[in-house]
């Protein structure tokens, strides 16, 4: 995509976690530290935009919530993206003092990404539907003062009954066959609006549906928020994106990261499928330890099979997201 990429590391390890055993070291908050001030000693310290994810602790969030503030007090057009990276599916990956961490470094942020837990567990708002979803939106963006949110991997029939029926994804396949709305996930796009003239609504908000691909595969969140941030350039006069009849911004970031994210993972899927991966077996892992590394390695992710996914640039190739009109229709 054309960026130069300083990269510090949170862990070193032997391989990713979900291969169930690995080995390696977590950097301490003091290793970071050292590291960001030997880099700005070095004057290598100077990035129009950041991104941080995964970090095991909130003193080693603590080290990058003072890299964050230095960085936005000397260029205050810094594009950051957090990656609240807590957990999924109900169970924290961090120490719990890393929420209250988080919780204060949202203000900071240009773009967070968390996923459907991430978003109960920092706005303590236990998402069961379309109100619950307002409540946490407006918690983000008014409280937190974050302006910009994409949930990603949002289950489809958590919000079914509130889409309307354009955004909802076709229920019969072309071969025939009936789509069940479980085999689908939605991404929503929500950035607050500047003025007044879309009926005083807080943000507007941008959503698209994709099918669920089977099995599971490690480093997605990371993925797609790398290509969010990077496809993601703010509106100004000068800008093709300025444009009316273009997307803002956060939706038109957001639909190229979506559309690619979900090519990486069928290039992925299929070449899984080549090798004959062992399916997901719990009980068969246990009894066979190698089973589920022969599957991890089968489905680590296709990145350097998929630099041309990376290299498209033709909007007209994007799944795009469409604008969900009366979104904030009857909140409170």
């Amino acid at each position: 995509m054309g960026y130069d990429v300083d990269v510090v590391n949170t862990v070193n390890f032997s391989n990713h976690t979900g291969y169930g055993h690995f080995g390696g070291t977590r950097t301490s908050a003091g290793e970071l530290a050292h590291i960001f001030d030997s880099m700005q000693q070095s004057g290598v310290l100077v990035p129009n935009r950041l991104l941080t994810g995964y970090i095991p602790n909130a003193e080693s969030l603590g080290s990058v919530h003072e890299l964050v503030k230095k960085l936005k007090m000397s260029n205050p057009n810094l594009i950051y993206l957090l990656d609240p990276v807590l957990g999924d599916s109900g169970k924290l990956y961090v120490s719990e003092d890393c929420v209250s961490a988080y919780r204060q470094m949202l203000p900071l942020a240009t773009i967070i990404t968390p996923n459907w837990f991430e978003v109960e567990v920092l706005t303590e708002v236990s998402l069961t539907g379309l109100a619950s979803l307002h409540a946490a939106l407006r918690k983000l963006h008014d409280i937190y003062c974050v302006r910009n949110v994409v949930i990603s991997s949002i289950p489809l029939s958590k919000l079914s009954a509130s889409l309307p029926s354009y955004l909802l994804p076709p229920m019969q396949s072309s071969n025939g066959s009936i789509h069940d709305e479980q085999s689908y996930l939605i991404c929503i796009a929500s950035s607050v609006n500047d003025n007044d003239n879309l009926g005083g609504s807080l943000s507007t908000v941008y959503a698209g549906c994709v099918e669920l691909i089977p099995g599971y595969f490690s480093g997605v969140g990371d993925l797609f928020s790398a290509l969010l941030l990077g496809h993601y350039t703010p509106q100004n006069s000068a800008s093709p994106l300025s444009s009316t009849k273009s997307p803002p911004p956060l939706a038109h970031a957001a639909s190229h990261t979506l559309s690619k994210t979900r090519a990486i993972l069928t290039l992925t899927h299929e070449s899984a499928l080549t090798l004959s991966v062992p399916s997901t077996d719990d009980e068969l892992d246990a009894s066979e330890p190698d089973r589920k590394c022969r599957r991890m390695k089968g489905r680590e992710l296709r990145i350097i099979q998929g630099q041309d996914v990376f290299r498209r640039k033709e909007w007209d190739r994007v799944e795009k997201m469409h604008v969900w009109e009366g979104f904030w229709n009857d909140s409170t």
